[in-house]
Order: C-alpha cells, then structure tokens, then sequence
C-alpha cells in the first residue's frame, strides 16, 4: 500500500533515540511504540526500541546511554517507562499511556514520579484532549508542553488469512455463514476487565447457539489468566484465544460481527480504531477514553452494564439502518481525525524539540 504525507523540512542532525515502552507482543502499546519508531526513522533518525519492563533501575538506562551514544529519549506510559529517564542526560519526550493517567495518579508515589517526568521532559503527547484536561488538572504548569496527537491508523489485513480454518483450530465447529462473533482484544489484566460479559454472554448463547464472543490476547498477568480461563470453561459460548499477527487479527476483524471493550480504564483503545478503519461495529464500555472516540449510535454503542451491552447487541442485529450508520460515521471519523500520515508529521516535526542544537 502506498501512503503519501508531506515533506518535512530536513531536520537539524539524525539522531540516536532511545524508545522505552511496555513492549509485550501483540499489545496496543507495542503496536504504537513500532509505528511511531517507523515515523522517526522515516526522517532519518536511529530510533532503538527498550522493554521497560525488562528494566530493573535508572542506572540501566544511564549505562546504555553512555554506551551506545544515545542522543535523545522517548517513552510511553509516564511511569512504567518515564521513570527510567530520570536524571539522564538526555532531552527526552513522552507519551501518556491509559493507566498512567486514569490509574496510576491515584498512587502517591506513582503521581510525584509522574510529575517529575513530565518536568523533565521537554514535550509529552496525549492522545485525546481528555487525556490532557485531567493532565492539566494535576500538572497546570506543563499545560504548554502537552500536544494532542490522536493515533493514526493504518489497517494491512492478510488477504490470505482463513476465518474458517482459524475458527475450527480455535474449536469452533459452526458454520461461519451462521455465525455472529463478538470479539475483544486485550492483553489478559484486571483493567482490561475481559470477564464483565462473560456470564451475560454465556446466558444469551443459550438462548442463541449463534452467537459468540472470542477473547483475544497475551497473557499479561499470569494469576489473572488462569482466573480467566476457569470462569470461560464453565461458560458456554466464550473462547480464549492466545494473541495473533497483527495483520492476521485484523484479517480476523473483518470477519466478525462487532468488536467489543470492556475495559475499566483506556487511553485510546488501537483495536477500537482498527475495527471502525475495517467497517466493524463497535460496542465499548462507557468510559472516558472509550467516550473520547465514540459517540453513542453515531460511531459506535456504549454500553454501562453487561445487560444493556446485550440489547445493544440485540438492536445491531435487527436494525440494518443503524449497523450501517455506524460503519459509515465510524470510517468516516478514523479518516478525519486519526490519519497515519499527520501523525507521522506530527511525531517528526516534535522530536525536533529533542535536538540538542535547540
């Protein structure tokens, strides 16, 4: 596929950019992490990718400065990653993640380090401008160096990838044609809250064999996994199902009926976007991240208990006038205000902050 942006004025000086973020494969902050890499080099920049959680203290990250020369910082997630670059002698910028600033404020300890990166840091991104209000709430004085850069979205599904072999290697026996999958992706941790549905779900699969919901994603919290796995094998109707390919779960995405979040807390959910860029439906716990992108039967359904995320469900089934409008506002909405290639502009023209000429 070939993707046109502007031109960027020739920067300064390439530089050396070390990226720290919670890498785990297949997870939303990996898939941004790559592609916001991609935008950097594509500048001419060395960007060098770091699990954070990988990363035991600062002085990790100090010796690897020193030794391999790095010129400038980047991180996702103010603390799990922020923290690191601390001290450095590196300009550095940062990204807010989801849980960084819905959860992690609410921890003394977590809150003071926070703000001491954002301090520290010359520039920080948030993806919405809900982020940077409750930002600006608890930081006012680093109101002028936080910059709203929605993600942008760019779906390359496998046009050879098989639903129907996927499915019965998943066990899943029924005729695809008969089929009305609900899918959620998420790497497996109690944010994610990937059991909210689970009963109600399992009680309407009952009712309709032809309905069910798959849950996709890394483990992330191994306790919670197996939580996880013992509450879906007493409920009919609910699979789980380790992560996949990236262009392979989106392939997957398009077969699907609708896409569902059910999470506690989101920055911006990538799968969200991903699905409204391949004409999916999508139905989301109404959250603020989540209600920063949708809007209630324009782009997508809201849902605030699992009862009505079945009557939502219910409606998109037997209302083809509202299925179509959402795909329609859905598409519509990923390519007005999450293009791939304003983001790539924006992340360019930002690291030049990080110049040590300027």
């Amino acid at each position: 596929m070939l993707v046109l942006y502007r031109e960027l004025p020739p920067v300064l000086s390439a530089m050396r950019i070390l990226f720290l973020a919670c890498l785990r494969a297949h997870t939303g902050n990996s898939t941004t992490a790559e592609r916001i890499k991609d935008h950097l080099e594509a500048a001419g920049h060395q960007c060098v990718l770091k699990d954070a959680t990988s990363i035991e203290n600062p002085f990790e990250v100090a010796k690897l400065i020193s030794k391999d020369m790095f010129d400038a910082g980047l991180v996702i997630h103010l603390y799990k990653a922020g923290r690191f670059m601390l001290g450095t002698r590196i300009p550095f910028g940062a990204i807010f993640g989801g849980t960084d600033i819905n959860e992690d404020v609410k921890n003394e300890e977590k809150f003071r380090v926070m703000g001491a990166v954002l301090d520290e840091a010359r520039f920080a991104v948030a993806f919405t401008y809900k982020i940077k209000e409750i930002a600006a709430t608890h930081w006012p004085h680093a109101m002028h160096k936080i910059h709203i850069t929605p993600q942008g979205i760019l779906t390359m599904p496998n046009v050879y990838f098989s639903c129907e072999t996927f499915l019965h290697d998943a066990g899943i026996q029924q005729n695809l044609g008969n089929l009305k999958i609900f899918v959620l992706i998420c790497g497996l941790r109690r944010v994610k809250d990937p059991l909210y549905l689970v009963e109600e779900f399992a009680e309407w699969h009952e009712r309709n064999p032809n309905v069910c919901l798959l849950i996709i994603g890394p483990t992330v919290d191994p306790v919670f996994t197996q939580e996880v796995k013992k509450k879906i094998e007493h409920n009919n109707g609910v699979h789980l199902i380790e992560e996949i390919p990236q262009e392979n779960l989106q392939a997957f995405i398009s077969c699907c009926f609708a896409i569902v979040n059910s999470s506690l807390s989101e920055g911006m959910s990538a799968a969200i976007l991903e699905a409204m860029d391949l004409e999916v439906p999508v139905l989301a716990r109404d959250i603020p991240g989540n209600a920063a992108i949708i809007k209630h039967e324009d782009n997508g359904l809201l849902f605030s208990t699992p009862q009505e995320f079945v009557q939502l469900s219910k409606r998109l089934m037997n209302e083809p006038d509202l299925k179509r409008r959402i795909i329609s506002n859905a598409k519509e909405y990923i390519q007005t205000h999450h293009s791939w290639e304003i983001e790539r502009e924006k992340y360019q023209r930002l690291v030049l902050c990080l110049n040590k000429a300027c």
